[in-house]
This record gives C-alpha cells, sequence and structure tokens, in this order.
C-alpha cells in the first residue's frame, strides 16, 4: 500500500490514553485529513480540542461518527453494545468500524450484528499502554515496536481488513491476524491474569493493619511498585474487561490456583528443587521476552 493518506475522516469515540496516542500517531504520521471524537466528559472534549489532536469534540457519538471513513471505538468495552446500536443509523456503506479493545469475542458479539450492511467491522486490540488515562497521557510512539492484534469475523471485506492494519503498521505497530476466541484465551494469560494478581496483592497490602501498610509503602520495593503500577490501570476498563472475558479467565484463574497450591506446598515441606526448577524455567521465558523486544 503506497503512502499517501489512508483515511479522509476518522471518528474517535472515547479520546482516553489509547484514543489520544492514535490521534497523535495518525496526525504525525499524515494517516488521515481530518480527525474527530466523541467523549462523555466536557473536560475530555476540551482538552483534546486544546492539544489539537482532533477538529472537532462533540459529546454525540453518531454526530462524528456521520460522515467519517473510519470510525475507532476507544471506550471501555462494556460501552461498545450501547454506542454501536447509537452510531448504526448514520453510518455509510463503505464505512470502516474498528476499536482498540482488549476482549475480542464479546466485542464481536456486541457490535457486528448492529452495524448496516456495507460497513464493516475490523476488531483491533494494539497490546500497548500504560497506567495513566485521559487525553493528556497519550504519546505518538506508544504503538512503535508494539503487537497489534486483528481479529475479523469471518467474510470481513479483506481490502477493509489490509487498510486497517496498514493503519497500525504506519503507527509503529506488528500486525498479526487471530481468530477472536484464540486472543481472548492468549491475552486471558498474558495480561488479565497479571491485571487481576496485581489489583489482588495491592489490595491485599490495604487490607493490612495501619501500621503495617504504612511500611509497605514506605519501603516497597521493584517487585511490589510494578504491581501497584497495574493495579493503577483505569478500573472501568479492567472491570469490563472481566466480564466480558470470564470464561477464559476463569480457567487461567483455576490453572493459576492450582499451581499457587503446589507452590505452597513445596514452601511447606522445603521442597528446594522444585522451587529452584520454577524459577529457572520462568527466567528462561523473561529472557525470551526480552529478546523478541517486548520487555
Amino acid at each position: 500500500m503506497s503512502d499517501d493518506v489512508l483515511f479522509d475522516r476518522v471518528a474517535l469515540i472515547g479520546i482516553g490514553l489509547i484514543g489520544s496516542s492514535l490521534a497523535r500517531a495518525m496526525k504525525q504520521f499524515g494517516l488521515a485529513r481530518d480527525i474527530t471524537c466523541s467523549a462523555r466528559s466536557q473536560a475530555s472534549r476540551d482538552k483534546a480540542l486544546e492539544l489539537g489532536l482532533v477538529s472537532r469534540a462533540s459529546a454525540d457519538a453518531a454526530s462524528v461518527a456521520a460522515d467519517a471513513d473510519l470510525v475507532v471505538l476507544c471506550t471501555p468495552v462494556g460501552t461498545y453494545a450501547g454506542l454501536a446500536a447509537e452510531i448504526a443509523p448514520v453510518l455509510r456503506p463503505g464505512t470502516i468500524v474498528s476499536d482498540v479493545g482488549s476482549v475480542k469475542m464479546a466485542v464481536v458479539q456486541d457490535v457486528a450484528p448492529l452495524l448496516p450492511e456495507g460497513v464493516p467491522f475490523v476488531p483491533a486490540h494494539p497490546i500497548a499502554g500504560t497506567e495513566f488515562s485521559g487525553p493528556e497521557s497519550g504519546f505518538a510512539e506508544l504503538f512503535r515496536g508494539r503487537w497489534c492484534l486483528l481479529t475479523p469475523p469471518e467474510g470481513t471485506d479483506p481490502v477493509a481488513v489490509e487498510k486497517v492494519a496498514e493503519l497500525w503498521r504506519r503507527c509503529g505497530s506488528m500486525v498479526e491476524i487471530m481468530d477472536a476466541a484464540r486472543h481472548d484465551r492468549v491475552l486471558a494469560i498474558t495480561s488479565h491474569l497479571p491485571h487481576l494478581i496485581a489489583y489482588t496483592i495491592v489490595g491485599t497490602a490495604t487490607d493490612l493493619e495501619e501500621d503495617t501498610r504504612s511500611e509497605v509503602i514506605k519501603f516497597s520495593a521493584s517487585g511490589f511498585r510494578d504491581f501497584t503500577r497495574i493495579a493503577a490501570s483505569d478500573p472501568v476498563m479492567w472491570r469490563d474487561i472481566f466480564l466480558s472475558n470470564r470464561e477464559a479467565v476463569l480457567e487461567v484463574i483455576q490453572r493459576f490456583t492450582e499451581d499457587l497450591t503446589a507452590l505452597q506446598r513445596a514452601i511447606r515441606r522445603g521442597e528446594g528443587d522444585t522451587l529452584e526448577d520454577l524459577f529457572t524455567r520462568t527466567r528462561a521465558i523473561r529472557r525470551s521476552i526480552v529478546d523478541a523486544k517486548q520487555a
């Protein structure tokens, strides 16, 4: 595909970390002639305009979607069905609808049936982020060197799929197409479970007696600090992720619980070889992640 502008008009439904980073990247690399957004918060709309991320910001998602060539849902996945119903009547044939959600089976089920004939849906998941949120938290380099997984339903227009793939490639991402169910199983272990563990560990720390809790915060080592960073992620977004991907998440929680019980037993019995073997295997996984430049 050539290096010309990919889209005349892009509408971002939501302008938080991912939406604002996508707007910055599209502007930096000249991928859209015009970018608009909708957001529920007046403060977010004002900030998006102040930062020059968009030419127009509205509380009405349908008003910005009406004349767009690409509409990207950048809100918590629990809002998708309502938004799809809201914008569907104004979408023109040929308009592409996409998203940036961390769950894909529920997204396909919630959105695809509501879209009119001739409007392809190309779900996307840029695997990138920070613990910060809001239009001011985004940056164009967020997606550089990171994976973006596309999970188009069977029969999706291949031209639309390639156009969305090219958008993410030009934003710096590596793109792979994956079945939605497989995506949800993979992300349940690589992303969703780690976040659940982080929320649990930090929650446990806050439930300690007052004097112990203050010392936990004061003397936080790097491991606990990393958990608090993850646990500072958007609570609404992660609530929706866990509820939308509940089957895969519950499956990996069960597996993790069994492994944790085995580790607890090894510690109780003083089985040093068992512990060392586990730590050696997990160290190798870390090295492979570094080698893949995903650290």
